[in-house]
């Protein structure tokens, strides 16, 4: 099943899509004691939801909602760098590492799935990766890799957009360039995981303006979803609606010769068959 955040009216609720892909059956409507699919996560209320919005009707058509960021209150955004296979070589330093690069973003800096990405005018140098986002469902500590798909809601997309000239800022930081306002994205919605395979059968592609840009499967991970998540559980303990972003594959603008990067008016599409299309476009900081 399919659930999103998002608007309708004057009212912003959570719900699930219906199968045939065309309406929304308003969750929060049906549970106004859960705030948020947030919350639902917390008190682990989705699969009594999963329940309810099964046979029910649509309450709206999908095509008259804003969306949200997908999960509107994640407690942690864990990002994953240098994972897909070939992003070593991006880089002037190409040695691997035996664990995993990680970073973390802020809630504010991640919008929603149709919003528009923002340029600051501090930096011409926003670029997009795209990224497959697991969505912990299921509290734990020390979760040994084979268990992982148990702690694990269900996938959603990302843009885990990036203004490059403000990465380096510090020796060993890239906190900076990876937490501007509404510059990357999430969504459209959450999948829940008993619609999903295998990862490594996930096929990611990241398209600007039509063009492929980035296209690349998880079985290049160096650091597969389920090992990440045992990882990370080992030195906190992840939560439900906690959101990792898994790393993106190679082809970021800023890798080009010579680099291109986004510009307003463009549009930025990340996919995944069995998942959806997470659609941006690009507008300038409106500054007072």
């Amino acid at each position: 099943m399919k659930f999103i955040t998002c608007r309708h009216g004057r009212r912003t609720t959570w719900g699930a899509v219906t199968q045939d892909g065309e309406g929304v059956v308003d969750l929060g409507r049906r549970f106004p004691e859960v705030a948020d699919l947030s919350a639902a996560l917390e008190v682990d209320r989705l699969s009594e939801a999963r329940d309810a919005a099964g046979w029910a009707e649509a309450d709206f058509p999908l095509s008259e909602v804003t969306f949200g960021r997908t999960i509107p209150h994640p407690k942690k955004i864990f990002c994953i760098g240098v994972n897909y296979g070939g992003r070593a070589g991006e880089y002037a330093d190409p040695s691997s590492s035996s664990n995993p690069s990680v970073f973390v973003r802020f809630p504010e800096s991640l919008t929603g799935h149709g919003q528009g990405l923002v340029r600051p005018p501090e930096s011409e140098q926003l670029d997009y990766e795209g990224e497959i986002v697991a969505v912990i469902g299921k509290r734990g500590r020390r979760i040994p890799r084979q268990e992982a798909r148990e702690h694990i809601a269900g996938l959603t997309l990302g843009n885990e957009g990036t203004i490059r000239d403000w990465l380096r800022h510090a020796k060993f930081n890239v906190t900076q360039g990876k937490n501007w306002e509404r510059s990357g994205s999430m969504g459209p919605w959450l999948v829940t995981l008993d619609e999903i395979g295998d990862f490594e059968d996930l096929r990611l592609q990241t398209r600007v303006n039509g063009q492929l840009r980035q296209d690349d499967s998880p079985a290049t991970m160096a650091f597969p979803i389920e090992y990440q998540i045992e990882y990370l559980s080992t030195f906190i303990t992840l939560e439900p609606g906690d959101v990792i972003y898994t790393g993106t594959p190679t082809g970021a603008g800023a890798r080009l010769d010579p680099p291109v990067w986004l510009v307003p008016g463009d549009v930025v599409e990340v996919s995944v068959e069995g998942i959806g299309t997470l659609t941006n476009t690009i507008e300038d900081e409106r500054v007072s």
